[in-house]
């Protein structure tokens, strides 16, 4: 069974990002707080969703998805990111991952999304190919960039400063 997650869902969501993030070996990289991600995803100002799957018979939690929308100046539509997708290593090959991502495939048709874009890990075989028998796209020109830490902080430390329009 999918589901959207519920403000109640926070400290598995919460376990199963840290789990994800060791099985990618950079578990000291997940340190987000049941108090962040219960603002990110219930807040006032939501910045991501998430579906839950369930196992039918038992009702325990078997994995997640978080996505949040996007944006194409090039075609001028919404689009769907997912940021993370994890099916405990009990229960993959069941299904759960598949059933995931056809859920968030159906989103993104009704919300009029014409694309749907995640990354993978280049070590990641089995998720490639995966991703592969579900006739994902892999761009391989392009690269992700990232700023953080200090480089992040620098670079903000030179930034104009910006109008914003009054009331």
């Amino acid at each position: 069974m999918i589901r959207q997650a519920t403000v109640t869902d926070v400290p598995e969501i919460r376990a199963m990002i840290r789990e994800l993030a060791a099985y990618e070996k950079a578990a000291e990289q997940a340190r987000a707080t049941e108090e962040q991600l219960r603002e990110a995803l219930f807040g006032e100002r939501p910045a991501a969703s998430v579906l839950i799957a369930e196992d039918d018979g038992t009702g325990a939690v078997e994995g997640f998805a978080l996505w949040f929308p996007r944006f194409s100046t090039w075609t001028g539509t919404r689009g769907m990111y997912l940021e993370d997708l994890y099916v405990r290593p009990h229960a993959r090959g069941a299904g759960h991952g598949r059933a995931l991502l056809a859920a968030l495939a159906a989103i993104c048709r009704e919300e009029g999304f014409e694309r749907f874009e995640w990354v993978v890990l280049g070590w990641n075989e089995p998720a490639i190919v995966f991703y592969r028998s579900l006739g994902a796209e892999f761009l391989d020109d392009w690269r992700v960039c990232r700023l953080d830490g200090d480089p992040l902080r620098d670079l903000a430390a030179r930034a104009p400063e910006v109008v914003r329009p009054g009331p």
